[in-house]
């Protein structure tokens, strides 16, 4: 079972990786969703710690529909944070009409090198998320979806994520939820859904804030519970 833990600052990081974390999603801009973090930022983050850094690439938060200028810029971030020697990168685009843009994916993609890709949370803007899955299901770069089953937190979309899990089975896809887990409720969802991985970020901070720094406690909770 994986652990990724949202990581904003460099204490966030060594907070999270001293207290069971087993993979960072590297954001700035919490309350937007994540967007792309400062190169500064992360490659001091990836010199503090020994867990895997994946981060975010978004350049802003009006929609996950991009124009060539916010491609251009996705392509330069990707080539800073590569550089930088992150292990993965999260990403996502959709047309307007609320498919997965594989023009831009695949932009983006030629781009990624050796590092591991997450589908972002986009993919719970989609209508048809089978269908969606098939589409990255074409795209071996692509190494996981996170997903909380669709606009609704991962606890009320069990069904959907276990179906997910299922129609991932065998390909080179994993399903990551994430969104509303907490760790009083994980050993149940896990059993429930199947899935292998889980991603945790405010509910792992104090008062279960996004603005807060991560709680040692919380987080030590959350990690013996899912290691067990």
């Amino acid at each position: 079972m994986i652990l990724e833990v949202i990581a904003t600052t460099v204490d966030d990081a060594m907070t999270a990786e001293n207290n069971g974390a087993d993979r960072l999603e590297l954001i700035t801009a919490i309350t937007e969703g994540g967007l792309t973090p400062g190169i500064g930022l992360v490659q001091q983050v990836i010199k503090a710690v020994n867990i895997p850094v994946h981060v975010m690439v978004r350049p802003h938060s009006r929609s996950f529909v991009y124009s060539e200028t916010d491609v251009a810029t996705m392509i330069a971030e990707i080539q800073a944070i590569r550089s930088a020697g992150a292990a993965g990168v999260v990403l996502g685009a959709l047309t307007p009409d609320g498919k997965i843009d594989e023009e831009t994916l695949g932009a983006l993609l030629a781009w990624t090198g050796d590092m591991q890709v997450t589908y972002h949370r986009a993919f719970d803007e989609l209508d048809d998320q089978f269908e969606g899955l098939r589409t990255l299901m074409k795209y071996p770069a692509v190494t996981r979806v996170l997903t909380s089953g669709g606009p609704q937190p991962a606890p009320q979309a069990i069904p959907q994520i276990r179906r997910l899990v299922e129609e991932a089975r065998g390909s080179h896809l994993k399903i990551l939820a994430g969104n509303g887990l907490t760790w009083e409720i994980i050993r149940d969802f896990i059993d429930q859904t199947g899935v292998t991985e889980v991603h945790f970020g405010s509910a792992v901070r104090y008062g279960r804030s996004g603005l807060k720094p991560i709680d040692p406690v919380e987080l030590r909770s959350l990690a013996d519970s899912i290691h067990q």
